[in-house]
């Protein structure tokens, strides 16, 4: 090999590097492509601001639900009763829509979470904490005993363990109201049962009268007054302490139904509430100083507005000195408190649920003082 050859061979480059052959070109040109495609994806792609509109929706959505339960109208079956009844669940939302928005990287979402977390807990945020304290003149205690309840005996012996100084009982049957005499006797030396409603008490008793809540109307006259009392669902009695004469209310408000076509069925309840609104009314004007406890199954919350001819002159131990939301019923998996013990002219020092005892309801007391 001549020296000019070797120096041929020695200068000799690939055309594939050079890109003289234009594969060398087309690669580059393929890669600034690609690179300029991810560019402008990133750019296009909705930053953490814009992600999860429809997750930004239900958060406001929730928050206003929250924030205008009361506007909400009570037409064609009752849905803003409905929603007031488990108003306190729809907290549970706020944590499936916070999951959801980080999931999806949204910002957005994440800052609309604050509207229904702020009024939730401006609704319920004074319920988490335990108000109660030591002391009570009197200790009262209420339960739906159950009608269907197989162990009328046990559930006796249970609340005359509790204490109460006042033992209201409602949804009781004739064949086991005996049982409950005889099983509270011992403790509770004065009692009055007037129809399904009953309290038993370690105090006097006196001045004890029906209140009609469920046959109320143009028709209630025309009913005989044996047959009212035996389905009698209310009563006002006056109960001696030593701080002077306290009213004491018992009841057991209609039922409620979820149903297919007609909604939340509330008309029973809502006839019997308004009723012994002005019951306590009458009562509040003939004795403006004298306190007034009511006990009762009223089945619904006292968020519910069809409460307020009783809210709005009472209010709740649960809500004043108690510890959460003190749900009651079911008693296998309580959902709502719809057992209360409401009061007006007297402090509640605490107030409690107490364990289950064969009824499908729990029952409450509360400890009062004046």
């Amino acid at each position: 090999m001549s020296g000019s050859e070797r120096g041929r061979t020695m200068t000799q480059v690939d055309p594939a590097e050079t890109g003289q052959d234009g594969t060398g070109t087309s690669r580059i040109h393929t890669h600034a492509h690609t690179r300029l495609r991810r560019a402008l994806g990133a750019l296009s792609r909705p930053g953490p601001w814009k992600r999860g509109p429809l997750l930004v929706a239900l958060a406001l959505l929730l928050g206003l639900l929250l924030l205008l339960h009361a506007e909400i109208p009570n037409g064609l079956g009752n849905p803003g009763s409905l929603v007031e009844t488990f108003l306190p669940w729809f907290g549970l939302c706020v944590p499936v829509l916070l999951v959801a928005a980080l999931w999806r990287r949204s910002a957005a979402a994440v800052v609309a979470l604050l509207l229904p977390v702020t009024v939730w807990l401006n609704l319920f945020g004074g319920l988490l904490g335990d108000k109660s304290h030591p002391g009570g003149d009197l200790t009262v205690a209420e339960q739906n005993v159950d009608s269907g309840n197989r162990d009328p005996a046990g559930t006796a012996r249970d609340l005359a363990a509790s204490g109460a100084d006042l033992l209201a009982l409602v949804e009781l049957t004739p064949q086991a109201t005996g049982t409950y005499e005889k099983g509270l006797a011992a403790a509770y030396p004065y009692r009055t049962v007037l129809g399904t409603v009953g309290l038993w008490s370690k105090l006097p008793l006196s001045d004890t009268e029906p209140i009609e809540i469920m046959d109320y109307g143009p028709l209630a006259s025309t009913k005989p007054a044996s047959e009212k009392l035996a389905s009698n669902r209310a009563l006002r009695t006056t109960v001696a302490t030593d701080h002077g004469p306290l009213t004491v209310y018992v009841a057991h408000l209609g039922s409620v139904r979820v149903m297919p076509r007609g909604g939340f069925w509330t008309a029973s309840r809502n006839i019997g509430a308004q009723a012994l609104g002005k019951a306590l009314t009458k009562s509040i004007a003939a004795a403006p100083s004298r306190p007034v406890v009511l006990l009762g199954d009223l089945n619904g919350t006292t968020d519910d507005r069809a409460f307020t001819a009783l809210t709005s002159q009472l209010r709740s131990a649960q809500a004043t000195a108690g510890d959460g939301f003190g749900f009651t019923w079911p008693a296998a998996f309580p959902v709502a408190r719809i057992d209360q013990i409401l009061v007006r002219g007297v402090q509640p020092d605490s107030s409690q649920v107490l364990p289950a005892n064969g009824s499908d309801h729990l029952p409450v007391t509360a400890a009062i003082s004046w």
